[in-house]
C-alpha cells in the first residue's frame, strides 16, 4: 500500500511526463510552422511548459520523492501523429492549431484531476493552479490565434 507522499509524487509525476510530452509537442510544432505568429506562440509554450517541469520537480523533490525522467508512450505517439498530419495535411497551420487546442484542453483536465481528486499541501495546489491558469490563458489565446487563420 502506497503512503500519501509516493500517491502525491505519482500524480505529480503523471504531470511532469505530461509536461516533457507538451513542451516537446510545442517545440515540434515551432520547428515545422512558417507563420511568425504561430512560431512565437509554440515558442513560447514550449519554455512555459520547461518552467512548468521545473516547479514540478521542486514540488515532487519536496515530498522526497524521486523525479521520473522523460516522457509517457502516450506523448510520443501524439507527436507522431501531429508529425504525420503535417506531411499529410494541406493546412499544416491549421491542423497544429487544432492539435495544440485539443492538447491543452487535455492538460487542463490532467490538472484538474490531480487538483481534484488528490489532497494536497497549499504550497503544491498554488502551484498547480498557477500552471493551470497559464494553460487556460494559453488556450484562449491559441483560440484567438485560430480565429485570426
Amino acid at each position: 500500500m502506497s503512503t500519501y507522499t509516493e500517491e502525491v509524487g505519482k500524480k505529480l509525476n503523471g504531470l511532469l511526463e505530461r509536461t516533457y510530452d507538451a513542451e516537446k509537442g510545442f517545440k515540434n510544432a515551432a520547428d515545422n510552422i512558417s507563420n511568425p505568429a504561430l512560431k512565437n506562440y509554440f515558442t513560447s509554450k514550449a519554455k512555459e511548459r520547461y518552467n512548468f517541469g521545473h516547479e514540478l520537480k521542486e514540488e515532487i523533490k519536496s515530498f522526497n520523492q524521486e523525479v521520473d525522467k522523460g516522457g509517457s508512450l502516450t506523448g510520443t505517439a501524439h507527436r507522431a501523429w501531429m508529425d504525420i498530419k503535417a506531411m499529410l495535411s494541406l493546412d499544416n497551420e491549421e491542423s497544429m492549431l487544432e492539435e495544440s487546442i485539443r492538447g491543452e484542453k487535455t492538460a487542463i483536465d490532467d490538472y484538474d484531476e490531480v487538483l481534484n481528486e488528490t489532497t494536497l499541501p497549499s504550497s503544491t495546489k498554488t502551484v498547480l493552479e498557477a500552471q493551470k491558469n497559464k494553460i487556460q490563458i494559453g488556450l484562449e489565446n491559441i483560440k484567438s490565434l485560430e480565429d485570426l487563420h
